[in-house]
């Protein structure tokens, strides 16, 4: 079983090998310039099924599941979770869209993926062209700032992070009761989701090796993704579109458009009226920001 055809009318699915034994689960559809999409936790690229008709009328769409994440290959941590830091992730992507013929290409990304999709625009500047980035703030400047309000609001940035098996053992013990918790506890509930979207999300959470995949992608995270961003040596140069929910924590703890301006050169964009689940919660006003950016030559 896969996500439902009908969520994505006249779009193909494949694997794509990318590293030894990892393959991604890719949905293309589309035409006119390549357009990387890429989800974030505990979805996959089923988030994208309310946009991806009007962005297929102007781009040809990646739909990408990462590593860990949907269908795609779920490879075991190591002990520094290496296998799972936004580096490695950021490799499978870029080997996903050369395969597909795609050297240089955008890309909008939500949550877990905005944060691998930050990786890539900083290791691969030739491939990435522009970057909308959805309900992030740069990993170091959150977990620099981190106070009592993040921390209870974010709490599964801490819990996943346990060293293994303990959260994954949780994580399996329910996994559609996770899904229904983690994004149901945000400001808009579990009203916004199309049911076989989220019918996909506890499904795929259930696959052997997801729970693992998830807590390595958070690990990383709070590891060797840090000792990445400190030694980055050098600033984001593709422009960025940064949105974020008015409702969200990102909005209520931080500062995003200053936060990406200490780390990159071309920096706008604002709140969208909604909460964490933008592609989901404010289709329309997504569109409204992302189009006109991606537009520009």
């Amino acid at each position: 079983m896969t996500t439902p055809d009908d969520l994505f009318p006249g779009f193909t699915t494949q694997d794509i090998a990318t590293d030894a034994g990892v393959c991604l689960r890719v949905r293309s559809g589309g035409q006119g310039r390549p357009l990387l999409l890429v989800h974030g936790h505990p979805q996959t690229h089923a988030i994208w099924h309310k946009v991806a008709p009007a962005l297929a009328e102007r781009f040809t769409l990646v739909l990408a599941d990462l590593r860990g994440y949907g269908d795609s290959s779920k490879p075991a941590g190591d002990a520094d979770h290496a296998n799972y830091s936004k580096r490695t992730m950021a490799r499978d992507l870029l080997r996903a869209m050369q395969a597909l013929g795609h050297a240089r290409f955008d890309v909008l990304a939500h949550d877990r993926g905005a944060r691998v999709a930050h990786r890539l625009a900083m290791d691969h500047p030739q491939a990435v062209h522009r970057l909308v980035l959805l309900d992030v703030a740069p990993t170091l400047a959150m977990y620099a700032r981190t106070g009592e309000a993040f921390a209870r609001a974010y709490w599964h940035w801490f819990f996943l992070i346990q060293p293994a098996p303990l959260p994954e053992r949780l994580i399996e013990a329910d996994p559609a009761a996770y899904v229904r918790e983690v994004m149901g506890r945000r400001s808009a509930g579990l009203a916004p989701f199309d049911p076989r979207a989220l019918a996909e999300y506890q499904r795929t959470l259930a696959l052997p090796g997801t729970a693992h995949g998830i807590c390595e992608d958070y690990r990383a995270s709070a590891g060797i993704d840090l000792v990445h961003d400190r030694a980055a040596g050098r600033r984001l140069a593709a422009p960025l579109l940064a949105l974020w929910g008015a409702e969200g924590v990102v909005h209520r703890c931080f500062e995003p458009l200053a936060l990406w301006r200490e780390v990159a050169d071309d920096v706008r964009g604002g709140p969208l009226p909604c909460g964490h689940y933008i592609a989901e919660e404010a289709p329309e006003a997504l569109l409204a920001e992302a189009l006109p950016f991606l537009a520009q030559p």
